[in-house]
């Protein structure tokens, strides 16, 4: 069992198809997207992300039920 983390991409990054910058509970990362078809992640998408790996794209509806889930267990903070 995996645990995922969702992010919003903020912006792709140039000149590597495999890269894109992602929002984490407002700390920026690069997060591998290469196992997502291409075309199919873009600024403003949610990813469900582990390992540093975009492993789907969720909805942010998806993405805020799995933020108040780690939040419930105490795996996040609370947001501001």
């Amino acid at each position: 069992m995996c645990l995922g983390i969702p992010g919003e991409v903020t912006a792709l990054v140039e000149g590597n198809d495999q890269l894109a910058l992602v929002d984490v509970l407002g700390v920026e990362r690069q997060v591998n997207i290469g196992m997502l078809d291409a075309g199919a992640v873009r600024p403003g998408s949610w990813l469900l992300i582990h390992m540093g790996f975009a492993m789907e794209t969720i909805t942010e509806q998806q993405a805020a039920d799995a933020l108040a889930g780690l939040q419930m267990m105490g795996q996040t903070p609370d947001p501001v």
